[in-house]
C-alpha cells in the first residue's frame, strides 16, 4: 500500500540536509525533516522525537513568579548561593519526597539541570588530578556527553541493557578499579529507556562509589515519574529511589522542567550531600584558595558560568517545593498523563508487530512514562526511523543516546488525543508493507 507521505519527499529532504546516516541524525535534524515533510505533504506528523514538556506550567509557580516580578525582584542580582527560601524549601522537598537529609546550604539553584550537570562535571573532574574521566551508565542524555566534549573531559560508557541486577556491580568495578573515574552519571527514571534502577542496584552503585571514592551525579529529571507507584505523598514512603541512601559521595540534579512543566524558565536545583559539600580536595583547594567542594561548585563554577540563576524563577521553584511539601499541590496529578499516553501508544505499536526494546526492570514490566523504546523485527535503527518518516511518525534512534540496541526512543509529550487513531491506521499500513 502507498505510504501516507511520499518517500521521495522524505528522501529528498534528508539528502538536502546532508544527513548521511539517519541512525545518527540528531533530535534537531529529525525534527527539521518532520516539519518540512509535514509542510510539503500537508500530512500531520505524529511527533515523538523531542523530549519537551507538553503540559501547561504549574500555576502555583507562575503565580509566585509574577508576584516576585511585580514586587521588583528583576532589578536585583540573585545571591550566587541562591534565594534562601528556595534553599530551605529544596531541603524540605528532598526530605519529603526522597526521604534523605540535605542541609539547605547544599541545595544550590542552577539554570536548569543542564547547567547543573555542566558545573558538576567541571567540579568533579578537577577534584583529583588522577581522576579525569566520567563514566556514563547508558543510555542517557546525549547533550551531557557534548558538555564533556566542550570541557575537554574524557568519558567512558556502557549500555546497562545487559548489566542489570547482580551483573551491574562487576561491570562498574571493571571501570572503577582503573582509578581514573571521577564521577558516574545516570538518570533515574532513565532517558530514553525509562528503566528504573532498583534499590539493590542503587546500593551497589553507592557502595562502589564509597569504595573507590567516586562521586555519583544522579539526574532526577523525571522526578517521581515511575508511575507504577505513587511517590507523591510528602514525608511518607514510598520515596523516590536514590543512591543517597547508600553513599555520601553524591549530587542530585532536580529539575523544574518535567515534574513541574517549568522548562521555559530554566530552573533546577543541585543538591549536594552534606559530607561532599564540606569536603576539601587538595587539588581543588590548591586551585581555588582552599575552598571546599560545595563552595567551589557555587562561588567558582556557577559564578563563572552565569553569575546566578534567574531571580524570579527561584521564587517560583521555592513556592512549587513548598506547596508540594505542604500537601497543597500534587505535582503527580498534573504529569501522570504521560504514563497514560505511553500505555495507549505501546498498545498500538505492539498490536502492529513492534516490540519494546527496554521492556523490563529485572522481572517487572517497565513503567509507562515520558519515554519508551520500540523496535521492529528485521529492521535496524536507521531503517526503522527512516521508514516511519514515510508514515508521518518521527522518533530518534537509540544509538544517539549511547544504547547498543536497535530501536527508537518514543516521547509521549506532544501526543494529542486525535493522534491515537491516526497512529493506529498508519501502523496498520506499515505492518502490511513490512511483513515480519
Amino acid at each position: 500500500m502507498q505510504t501516507p507521505i511520499k518517500k521521495e519527499i522524505v528522501d529528498t529532504l534528508i539528502a538536502q540536509l546532508g544527513i548521511q546516516d539517519f541512525a545518527k541524525a540528531t533530535i534537531r535534524e529529525v525534527k527539521q525533516v518532520a516539519a518540512m515533510a509535514e509542510q510539503q505533504s500537508g500530512v500531520e506528523y505524529i511527533k515523538m522525537e523531542m523530549g519537551i514538556p507538553g503540559l501547561p506550567a504549574a500555576k502555583v509557580g507562575v503565580d509566585a513568579q509574577i508576584k516576585a516580578l511585580q514586587n521588583g525582584i528583576a532589578s536585583q542580582y540573585p545571591d550566587i548561593q541562591g534565594y534562601p527560601e528556595l534553599k530551605r524549601q529544596a531541603s524540605r522537598f528532598v526530605k519529603a519526597f526522597i526521604g534523605i537529609d540535605i542541609a539547605p546550604e547544599g541545595c544550590v539553584p542552577v539554570v536548569g539541570s543542564m547547567q547543573g550537570a555542566f558545573a558538576s562535571f567541571l567540579t568533579c573532574s578537577q577534584a583529583d588530578k588522577k581522576k579525569d574521566t566520567v563514566l556514563f551508565i547508558d543510555p542517557g542524555f546525549p547533550v551531557q556527553k557534548m558538555q564533556l566534549q566542550v570541557q575537554g573531559v574524557s568519558y567512558e560508557t556502557f549500555d546497562v541493557y545487559d548489566y542489570r541486577g547482580e551483573r551491574l556491580g562487576p561491570k562498574l568495578e571493571s571501570y572503577l578499579e582503573k582509578g581514573n573515574i571521577c564521577a558516574i552519571i545516570y538518570s533515574n527514571p532513565n532517558n530514553p529507556s525509562w528503566v528504573c534502577l532498583t534499590e539493590d542496584e542503587l546500593r551497589t552503585i553507592g557502595t562502589l562509589a564509597t569504595k573507590y571514592d567516586t562521586i555519583i551525579i544522579e539526574d532526577l529529571a523525571y522526578f517521581a515519574m515511575d508511575f507504577r507507584q505513587d511517590l507523591s505523598t510528602p514525608f511518607q514512603p514510598p520515596y523516590q529511589p536514590t543512591v543517597g541512601r547508600y553513599t555520601d559521595n553524591y549530587l542530585l540534579l532536580i529539575s523544574g522542567s518535567k515534574a513541574f512543566s517549568y522548562a521555559g524558565e530554566r530552573i533546577g536545583v543541585v543538591c549536594i550531600s552534606d559530607k561532599l559539600f564540606h569536603r576539601h580536595y587538595p587539588d581543588l583547594a590548591a586551585r581555588y584558595e582552599g575552598l571546599p567542594f560545595g563552595l567551589v561548585f557555587s562561588t567558582r563554577m556557577l559564578y563563572a558560568l552565569s553569575s546566578g540563576t534567574s531571580h524570579s524563577a527561584q521564587y517560583a521553584m521555592a513556592e512549587l517545593f513548598r506547596a508540594a511539601c505542604d500537601g497543597e499541590y500534587n505535582f503527580r496529578d498534573d504529569i501522570k498523563v504521560y504514563g497514560e499516553r505511553a500505555h495507549k501508544l505501546k498498545e498500538i505499536f505492539l498490536r502492529h508487530g513492534f516490540y519494546v526494546v527496554y521492556d523490563k526492570d529485572l522481572d517487572q514490566p517497565i513503567a509507562d512514562g515520558f519515554y519508551f523504546t520500540i523496535g521492529y523485527p528485521g529492521m535496524n535503527s536507521g531503517e526503522l526511523a527512516r521508514e516511519l518518516m514515510y508514515y508521518g511518525v518521527s522518533a530518534i534512534c537509540l544509538i544517539t543516546t549511547g544504547s547498543h540496541q536497535e530501536g527508537l526512543r518514543v516521547c509521549t509529550s506532544f501526543i494529542r488525543d486525535h493522534q491515537y487513531e491516526q497512529l493506529d491506521k498508519r501502523m496498520a499500513i506499515f505492518a502490511q508493507n513490512n511483513p515480519r
